[in-house]
């Protein structure tokens, strides 16, 4: 079909005076927008789209579905007849609504009236199903009372029709239960919920009756699968005072055919939770008949890896369905089992699901994993309650302890299914995202490139639970870890994945044991490591030992710090590894280098046992040596790590800390003096590209070390501070030559890229150093004096004469670190540095809301930070550069990204208390600018595009309204000559607000304004008060009502949010070992 013929052929099709819908031509352009290869097909798509949209054209549904000989065509006229039903239902006559209904009824009794009619058409059939789904969900019950009792009685004439009414109740059952809550109001659910529950006797009735007679594989599953949607939330009655439980146990259960479909039933069953303790006789029943017949596929002791990799796709679902009903069950009734009745029972099921654990599926074993954590969690919590509070106690299940056997008892009862736990956990352990070195799909090893979220968290549930296991029975936990050491080193079960897995687990630990413990297992885990470091050949070998070694040993910084010998020996392991050029293996020994320096800084600054220096001076000796086979990212990990060591100034440490920093610094010290020799020769070398980028090399060291180093770093930085300047400056004047020459394009030149990239690296330094400043070394009086003038000059002129491309946003971080961290102390430079800055990057980020993210978002950081601290140099500028903050801040507000809209709302509430406080600015800025920061909070308020901004709108509002109401501002707000003499602010911003909101929201009654003003200047309300007050405002507004709103309550979800976390970190602290070695803080620093 011609592009002309599509035209023609909707022409025709929507011709109103044609006789006849010409269903054929129909057909053809849907042929055409279903063909792959069709030119035309983008058009035929949009015609059909408009025949769609097209008013009326869902009369033509019923022919096109009689008469269409394309099967996409039939799926075109139910999907118009679906649209018609969701969103014109309500608006079509009563006959017009009963036309649709019988029709579509009729065609689906039709379609399912016999067995090969409807095999055949099986995907129209579900279509048609779901079509009279949604006219049921808008008729039912109020206007087609009898579809239930229809729909049961026509069951019982064939089984067809009663395999497809089976289908047409599970939909229903899905629609109104799982996916109802965006597509239904609240009180339409309720009611389709109510009359579910009500006839739910008929339907019941209906698959018992199916169940019990029928002979049709088919009809069975299906009924199956009904019944299953149904269970979680029928009336208990219908389950435990039944056959139900027994139909399916007895029955259906053993057959392989229905047994996944039973074993769906019986977990939804399982799964129900919060019920009185009169349901728990029931379960325990249930539970005993169900590993009764369990028993005769497999037992407890059978081996399910095999099969399960060489079994059907049935059986591995089986298996995984097996793993959804037993963890189930054992989360939602965990104490009801523990009964003497059911106690041996509850073992075994433990028992299957270990061996479920063991197969390898990765979703089968994070299923278990969940479980394992739950009851290894309250066990712990059981014993750790008993011991410390007495013995009456809530544990984490959230019943009374009262009235259970104590913690020992109860904990042996699990003692062999927690080692068979503790097997399965150190034998499939996740990989920590502290490893970086895997085993790829080749079986190559290889440096990890990507870190998968989803093992990392697989790998926090399995740490935790093996730190709750390690509790319940360290010496279990250490006997199996090292058996399974012994026979990686004796060769017996020597592999890559089985020592990773094992050193992971040895790891994850770290903290669960008692130092002594901890003492006697680490000695021979390392010793064991080294001794097979040294024993395997092979680069790949030593390349997966290596990388074990240096992640166990990062995760124990308490043994090491106690045991100063082992923290030399490793230490200096991790140095030859700085040499071993395997990928990975010398990254993974820096970060655990710094790892151990940031834990264990004290014992290389102070004199050990039989040594003759502290080990810092030995180090920065040989340092060249160490490094030398490092790439420059890790010769800069490197350096920060020896600076976290000399950041320790505690009374105990007797090094010279200045003269080991002058030591450490000697080779980029060195490098760079010759740079500058080479420099004052010639300023041309400078602009050589690999001169440019050991400049940047050398600035990262600095910046790296400076960063760890702390205050100290002063000392270093007066070294070379006049020549960075000077780079800086040479550096700018470059660029701005090359932009002046050659145009805005220069700054994607290589070379003009690399000289920023070094002027980049300067701020960065620069900053880091500001934020790291303090006494004794670097007090802010002496930095303020010494470094601020020199840098202010050079950057500040550079960034304001530079084109906007050319401008780095590090400036602004920069001034903002200044101001920050020296506040009084350079308050006179504060106008200076506003003069330079503000109004040629304003110019930049307010054209529109997309160009120069990072200057946006640290311009609003430096206004944030000279608010905050140096409040009055802002009302110490020219009055256009006051304007212009205001503006800015304004500007801000209204910003489309949330963090550059909060930021100008922090901004704002901030200043207007900070000009309460200054009463000599307060009424002269109240009277400029109040009255329009009022009508521009209330714009972004309403505009519905910052819905998260409400609570500081809110708390912004009430402010600067109550500031009026107390008459705290006592000068006039409006213009005399426009309001009548002598009527106070109060009253004329009253009147302001409501014509503001009447202007603004022509279908508000005046009546609700002025309910809603009056509210707002009740001094009565709180903020809570006044924040409900305003929402409950913005709702009744036409513009809000049909959109999500959960935004408006955004404060109360997170500090539910807050709450949480605050328990989760709580519990995190109480438990020794949860927390990760290096998320602790250590108090001996």
């Amino acid at each position: 079909m011609e592009s002309a013929g599509i035209d023609t052929a909707v022409e025709n099709l929507l011709n109103p005076n044609s006789d006849e819908f010409n269903v054929s031509l129909l057909d053809d352009v849907i042929a055409v927008a279903f063909s792959p290869t069709d030119p035309h097909r983008t058009m035929a798509n949009q015609a059909l789209i408009e025949l769609q949209e097209t008013p009326g054209f869902w009369t033509k549904a019923d022919t096109i579905l009689e008469q269409a000989k394309n099967p996409q065509s039939r799926f075109f006229g139910l999907q118009v007849l679906d649209d018609a039903i969701c969103t014109r239902w309500k608006v079509l006559s009563t006959e017009q609504r009963n036309g649709i209904k019988n029709y579509v009824v009729g065609k689906v009794i039709q379609v399912s009236s016999g067995p090969s009619l409807a095999s055949g058409e099986k995907v129209f059939l579900g279509k048609l199903n779901l079509t009279l789904v949604q006219i049921v969900k808008q008729e039912w019950p109020h206007n087609w009372p009898s579809f239930i009792p229809d729909l049961v009685g026509s069951s019982k004439t064939s089984e067809v029709l009663c395999e497809n009414n089976m289908q047409i109740l599970k939909l229903l059952s899905e629609e109104v239960f799982d996916f109802s809550r965006d597509q239904m109001v609240t009180q339409k659910v309720k009611t389709l919920k109510e009359s579910l529950n009500s006839e739910f006797s008929a339907i019941y009735h209906l698959c018992d009756f199916v169940l019990v007679h029928s002979q049709s594989p088919s009809l069975l599953k299906v009924t199956l699968q009904t019944l299953q949607r149904f269970l979680t939330w029928i009336p208990l009655g219908f389950i435990f005072q039944t056959n139900l439980i027994e139909t399916l146990l007895n029955k259906f259960f053993p057959e392989p055919l229905f047994r996944n479909d039973t074993l769906d039933c019986l977990t939804e069953i399982g799964n129900l939770s919060d019920l009185g303790p009169e349901y728990d006789p029931l379960f325990r029943t249930m539970f005993n008949g169900f590993l009764e017949r369990l028993g005769h596929i497999f037992t407890a002791e059978t081996d399910l890896v095999g099969p399960f990799e060489s079994g059907s796709e049935d059986d591995c679902v089986f298996i995984q369905h097996l793993a959804l009903f037993l963890t189930g069950f054992l989360k939602s009734h965990l104490h009801a089992l523990e009964h003497p009745d059911s106690q041996q029972s509850l073992i075994t099921g433990l028992h299957y699901i270990i061996r479920v654990s063991e197969v390898d599926d990765l979703e089968i074993f994070r299923i278990c994993i969940e479980a394992w954590h739950m009851l290894s969690c309250e066990l712990y919590q059981t014993e750790n309650e008993f011991n410390g509070a007495g013995s009456k106690t809530v544990s984490l299940r959230g019943r009374s302890n009262a009235g259970f056997e104590s913690p020992d008892s109860r904990k042996s009862k699990y003692g062999p299914v927690l080692t068979g736990v503790r097997h399965v956990i150190i034998a499939k352990m996740a990989k920590p995202e502290e490893v970086l070195i895997v085993e790829d799909e080749n079986g190559d090893i290889v440096r990890e490139t990507t870190k998968d979220t989803d093992v990392i968290a697989q790998y926090k549930t399995m740490r935790e639970t093996l730190v709750y296991l390690t509790h319940l029975n360290s010496d279990d936990t250490e006997n199996i870890m090292l058996s399974k050491l012994t026979a990686q080193v004796s060769g017996a079960e020597w592999s890559w994945n089985n020592l990773n897995t094992l050193c992971w687990a040895i790891g994850s630990i770290s903290g669960a044991m008692t130092e002594d413990e901890e003492k006697r297992f680490l000695v021979t885990v390392i010793k064991d490591l080294l001794g097979l470091c040294e024993q395997k050949r092979g680069k790949d070998n030593k390349a997966v030992i290596a990388s074990n070694i240096m992640y166990v040993v990062g995760q124990y910084p308490r043994f090491l710090k106690a045991h100063w010998k082992f923290l030399k020996t490793v230490v200096n392991k991790l140095f030859e590894f700085m040499h071993e050029v395997h990928p990975g293996v010398q990254d993974m020994a820096c970060d655990t280098f710094m790892k151990i320096a940031v834990k264990c800084r004290r014992k290389f600054v102070t004199l050990q046992t039989d040594e003759r220096v502290p080990f810092i001076s030995e180090l920065v000796e040989t340092m060249p040596s160490i490094i030398s086979d490092l790439e420059p990212h890790q010769v800069q990990a490197f350096y920060e790590a020896v600076g976290y060591m000399l950041s320790d100034n505690g009374p105990a440490v007797p090094v010279n800390r200045a003269e080991l920093l002058v030591k450490l610094m000697d080779v980029p010290n060195n490098r760079w003096q010759i740079i500058m020799e080479q420099a004052n020769i010639s300023v041309e070398s400078l602009m050589v590209p690999k001169t440019i980028k050991e400049i940047i090399t050398i600035l990262k060291i600095n910046r790296r070390t400076c960063g760890s180093i702390g205050s100290i770093y002063a000392n270093q930085l007066q070294i070379f501070f006049m020549d960075l300047l000077n780079v800086y400056k040479v550096y700018s004047e470059r660029i701005s030559a090359t932009i002046s020459q050659q145009g805005s394009g220069a700054t994607q030149l290589s070379l003009v890229r690399s000289m920023r990239s070094a002027k980049r690296e300067v701020l960065r330094l620069l900053i880091v150093f500001i934020e790291k400043s303090g006494p004794p070394e670097a007090a802010p009086q002496a930095v303020a004096q010494g470094f601020i003038p020199p840098i202010l000059d050079p950057i500040l002129g550079d960034y304001q004469r530079n084109i906007p491309n050319a401008r780095d946003p590090e400036v602004l971080a920069l001034v903002a670190a200044i101001v920050e961290k020296l506040s009084s102390h350079v308050l006179c430079d504060v106008p200076r540095i506003i003069e330079a800055v503000f109004e040629c990057t304003l110019q930049m980020i307010t054209t529109n809301f997309e160009d120069f993210p990072e200057h946006r978002i640290r311009f609003f950081e430096f206004i944030k930070t000279v608010n905050s601290h140096c409040f009055q140099a802002l009302f110490s500028i020219s009055t256009e550069h006051q304007k212009l903050v205001v503006d800015s801040v304004v500007w801000a507000m209204k910003h489309t990204e949330r963090n550059v809209s909060d930021a100008g709302l922090i901004i704002l509430n901030e200043l207007l208390h900070n000009v309460s406080k200054a009463p000599n600015i307060a009424q002269s800025f109240y009277q400029q600018y109040l009255l329009a920061l009022i009508q521009d909070v209330f714009a972004v308020m309403t505009d519905r595009l910052h819905k998260s901004g409400f609570k500081l709108h809110a708390t912004l509002l009430r402010y600067m309204i109550h500031l009026v109401q107390m008459n705290h501002v006592t000068v006039p707000l409006f213009d005399p000559g426009t309001s009548s003499l002598g009527q106070a602010n109060s009253v004329l911003l009253r009147s302001h607000i409501s014509k503001l909101l009447l202007r603004s929201f022509p279908n508000l009654a005046r009546s609700q304004v002025s309910t809603f003003v009056e509210g707002m200047f009740d001094l009565n309300k709180d903020l809570p008060t006044f924040k409900t007050h305003l929402r409950d405002f913005l709702i009744q507004l036409k513009e809000f009502s049909m959109e999500d709103n959960s935004s408006l309550y955004g404060e109360e979800q997170d500090e539910k949010k807050t709450l949480e976390l605050e328990v989760q970190q709580a519990h995190l602290n109480a438990v020794p070992g949860l927390l990760k070695p290096s998320d602790m803080i250590d108090d001996d620093l």
